[in-house]
């Protein structure tokens, strides 16, 4: 049996990623595709607990303990659900993956992106994504976006600002670094087109 394949969905709050992932997993269906979507941090019971606490604003985490957090709840995801799948077949498709803690806690953070692709590449045995949809949009655009969510502000996204213009340079960086596996598509235009870009950057996949 052929290995699965990994596709991960990244870029800054608001730029859509759940929105891309609902539709690009039903794409996969509809092509007969068996298809995993999941969501980071999240998907299994130990990561849906550590969600709780590192998106509560009522909580103040250091720096070094995010990063272990998000870590942890990968490593579990990967272990309990991702692996599994990719080793039957599945395709596995993961909103959010390690680029997020590169950019969020590496850059956003300031801990440095090579000491936390240290702690991911432990945590997830060094698994990669196959293709990373990375999904770019202004971080003046994705605030906008996020404040007109029904929700209260989580954890992360009460952060100023330069928070995320770190974050989304460091997505930027990140691309220019892996070109073959990274795929850069404007997430500023109609859910239609983004799904359309995003089915053409993983057709060599399929």
């Amino acid at each position: 049996m052929a290995r699965g394949r990994l596709i991960t969905i990244e870029g800054i709050d608001g730029a859509g990623k759940s929105t891309l992932a609902g539709a690009l997993h039903d794409a996969l269906l509809a092509r007969g595709l068996d298809v995993l979507a999941l969501r980071e941090p999240g998907g299994v019971g130990v990561a849906e607990r550590i969600r709780v606490l590192v998106k509560d604003p009522a909580l103040e985490i250091a720096p070094r303990t995010e990063a272990l957090l998000y870590a942890a709840s990968r490593a579990q995801l990967v272990a309990e659900v991702v692996e599994p799948a990719l080793a039957a077949g599945r395709f596995v498709l993961l909103d959010r993956y390690v680029d997020s803690s590169l950019a969020y806690q590496g850059a956003g953070r300031g801990l440095g992106v090579a000491a936390v692709a240290a702690v991911n590449a432990f945590g997830t045995g060094g698994l990669a994504a196959d293709r990373t949809l990375l999904l770019a949009i202004d971080p003046a655009a994705g605030r906008a976006r996020r404040g007109g969510r029904d929700h209260a502000p989580d954890r992360l996204e009460r952060e100023a600002d330069p928070f995320f213009v770190a974050i989304a340079e460091a997505y930027a960086e990140l691309a220019l670094s892996e070109p073959g596996r990274v795929r850069v598509i404007d997430a500023s235009g109609a859910p239609e087109r983004v799904l359309a870009e995003a089915l053409e950057a993983i057709a060599d996949l399929l």
